[in-house]
């Protein structure tokens, strides 16, 4: 009888403490809402946004326990279209995401953004368009094609 009062004591003092901690994260959080924010890092919080663009890339990848790949593929060439500031950015959020799939991506190749690649005479379809476009907006990595390789 003992043990369970003193658990029932136990429960309602921390049922109070969590209501008056949240009460008080709450009130803190409103707090500092009200006030400016400092830069994180010594960085300005006042410079704009950078541009993103749509990278294209060829990925290859190799076999992995669990990647998709039809039987006797020996790995594959995917064709993405990635978001990102920079080429970098796109190619880290890009191996990243394969990764998180359970693929292993061995090289990147990239061909540019849209405008580089009209630049240089690239015919462009709509639909790849369409998909460039999604991936801009939903800062996205979009994996339009897949070609898996085969020993012959």
């Amino acid at each position: 009888m003992i043990a369970i009062s003193v658990f029932a004591v136990c429960t309602v003092v921390a049922s109070a403490t969590y209501a008056g901690l949240r009460h008080q994260m709450l009130w803190n959080s409103a707090r500092i809402l009200d006030r400016p924010q400092a830069a994180p890092y010594g960085r300005d919080m006042t410079k704009a946004k950078r541009q993103h663009d749509v990278y294209t890339l060829l990925v290859e990848i190799g076999r992995k326990a669990g990647d998709g790949l039809p039987d006797g593929a020996t790995g594959a060439a995917l064709m993405v279209y990635a978001s990102g500031v920079d080429e970098a950015e796109a190619v880290r959020e890009t191996v990243a995401i394969l990764k998180q799939a359970d693929t292993a991506p061995l090289d990147v190749s990239g061909y540019g953004t849209l405008s580089e690649r009209e630049a240089e005479g690239h015919d462009i379809s709509d639909e790849e368009r369409v998909l460039m476009q999604r991936a801009l907006d939903e800062n996205a990595v979009i994996v339009a094609q897949v070609t898996p390789f085969f020993d012959d």
